[in-house]
Protein backbone atom coordinates (compact mmCIF):
# COMPACT_ATOMS: atom_id res chain seq x y z
CA UNK A 1 0.00 0.00 0.00
CA UNK A 2 1.35 3.21 -0.95
CA UNK A 3 2.69 5.26 2.24
CA UNK A 4 -0.09 8.78 1.28
CA UNK A 5 -2.76 6.04 1.37
CA UNK A 6 -1.41 4.46 4.79
CA UNK A 7 -1.35 8.31 6.39
CA UNK A 8 -5.04 8.95 5.34
CA UNK A 9 -5.99 5.42 7.07
CA UNK A 10 -4.38 6.34 10.55
CA UNK A 11 -5.81 9.77 9.82
CA UNK A 12 -9.40 8.50 9.16
CA UNK A 13 -8.87 6.57 12.22
CA UNK A 14 -8.08 9.36 14.59
CA UNK A 15 -11.13 10.86 13.38
CA UNK A 16 -13.57 8.20 14.50
CA UNK A 17 -11.14 7.78 17.72
CA UNK A 18 -11.86 11.33 18.49
CA UNK A 19 -15.51 10.55 18.10
CA UNK A 20 -15.08 7.66 20.25
CA UNK A 21 -13.48 9.58 22.69
CA UNK A 22 -16.39 11.65 23.09
CA UNK A 23 -18.77 9.12 23.71
CA UNK A 24 -16.68 7.82 26.41
CA UNK A 25 -16.97 11.08 28.40
CA UNK A 26 -20.52 10.34 28.29
CA UNK A 27 -20.79 6.96 28.99
CA UNK A 28 -20.24 5.22 32.18
CA UNK A 29 -18.34 2.29 31.37
CA UNK A 30 -14.78 4.58 30.80
CA UNK A 31 -12.66 5.20 33.69
CA UNK A 32 -10.12 7.78 32.40
CA UNK A 33 -7.30 7.02 29.66
CA UNK A 34 -6.34 3.85 31.72
CA UNK A 35 -9.41 2.10 30.48
CA UNK A 36 -7.66 1.70 27.10
CA UNK A 37 -4.36 1.04 28.48
CA UNK A 38 -5.43 -2.20 30.31
CA UNK A 39 -7.10 -3.15 27.31
CA UNK A 40 -3.73 -3.42 25.32
CA UNK A 41 -2.84 -6.39 27.72
CA UNK A 42 -6.01 -7.97 26.97
CA UNK A 43 -5.20 -7.48 22.97
CA UNK A 44 -1.90 -8.80 23.13
CA UNK A 45 -2.74 -12.00 24.68
CA UNK A 46 -5.54 -12.76 22.34
CA UNK A 47 -3.12 -11.43 19.20
CA UNK A 48 -0.81 -14.00 20.73
CA UNK A 49 -3.09 -16.67 20.76
CA UNK A 50 -3.85 -15.92 17.05
CA UNK A 51 0.10 -15.63 15.94
CA UNK A 52 -0.43 -19.43 17.86
CA UNK A 53 -3.32 -20.60 15.85
CA UNK A 54 -2.14 -19.56 12.50
CA UNK A 55 -5.73 -17.63 11.65
CA UNK A 56 -4.03 -14.73 9.50
CA UNK A 57 -8.13 -13.12 9.43
CA UNK A 58 -7.84 -13.18 13.21
CA UNK A 59 -4.32 -11.90 14.06
CA UNK A 60 -5.07 -9.33 11.59
CA UNK A 61 -8.12 -8.67 13.20
CA UNK A 62 -6.88 -8.47 17.14
CA UNK A 63 -3.87 -6.36 15.15
CA UNK A 64 -6.56 -3.96 14.27
CA UNK A 65 -8.23 -4.20 18.17
CA UNK A 66 -4.51 -3.70 19.23
CA UNK A 67 -4.10 -0.39 17.12
CA UNK A 68 -7.51 0.58 18.31
CA UNK A 69 -7.10 0.51 21.79
CA UNK A 70 -3.45 2.64 20.86
CA UNK A 71 -4.80 5.40 18.94
CA UNK A 72 -7.79 5.67 21.15
CA UNK A 73 -5.51 5.57 24.45
CA UNK A 74 -3.35 8.54 22.90
CA UNK A 75 -7.01 10.22 21.98
CA UNK A 76 -7.74 10.42 25.56
CA UNK A 77 -4.21 11.24 26.83
CA UNK A 78 -4.59 14.06 24.89
CA UNK A 79 -7.80 15.23 26.32
CA UNK A 80 -6.29 14.87 29.84
CA UNK A 81 -3.69 17.10 28.78
CA UNK A 82 -0.69 14.23 29.35
CA UNK A 83 0.47 14.46 25.88
CA UNK A 84 0.39 15.68 22.42
CA UNK A 85 -0.77 13.16 19.77
CA UNK A 86 1.44 14.81 16.82
CA UNK A 87 4.24 14.52 19.31
CA UNK A 88 3.72 11.45 20.19
CA UNK A 89 4.11 10.26 16.37
CA UNK A 90 7.00 12.63 15.72
CA UNK A 91 9.16 11.08 18.67
CA UNK A 92 8.21 7.48 17.12
CA UNK A 93 9.62 8.35 13.68
CA UNK A 94 12.31 10.39 15.18
CA UNK A 95 13.30 7.84 17.81
CA UNK A 96 13.41 4.93 15.00
CA UNK A 97 14.72 6.87 12.13
CA UNK A 98 17.94 7.58 14.22
CA UNK A 99 18.37 3.63 15.12
CA UNK A 100 17.63 2.25 11.94
CA UNK A 101 17.87 4.43 8.17
CA UNK A 102 20.27 6.93 9.90
CA UNK A 103 22.66 5.38 12.61
CA UNK A 104 26.03 5.18 11.09
CA UNK A 105 27.56 2.21 10.32
CA UNK A 106 29.95 1.61 13.78
CA UNK A 107 26.88 2.36 15.86
CA UNK A 108 24.86 -0.23 17.47
CA UNK A 109 21.07 0.30 18.33
CA UNK A 110 22.09 0.48 22.46
CA UNK A 111 24.45 3.79 21.15
CA UNK A 112 21.96 5.32 19.64
CA UNK A 113 19.65 4.32 22.34
CA UNK A 114 21.04 5.26 25.18
CA UNK A 115 22.23 9.15 23.17
CA UNK A 116 18.58 9.19 23.22
CA UNK A 117 18.01 8.70 26.61
CA UNK A 118 20.57 11.66 27.08
CA UNK A 119 18.43 13.53 25.31
CA UNK A 120 15.41 12.58 26.86
CA UNK A 121 16.85 13.58 30.30
CA UNK A 122 18.11 17.25 29.58
CA UNK A 123 14.91 18.18 27.55
CA UNK A 124 13.27 16.78 30.80
CA UNK A 125 15.00 18.96 32.94
CA UNK A 126 14.16 22.30 30.67
CA UNK A 127 10.92 21.11 31.39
Amino acid sequence: MEKNKVGLLVELLQVVAQEKAQRDLKGTWFQGSHTYLDALADEILEVKTELQLGRKCFLEDELADLLWNIVCLLEHLELEGKVEQKQVFHRALKKYSERVTERLPYDTWNDVKARQKLELEKEYGKQ
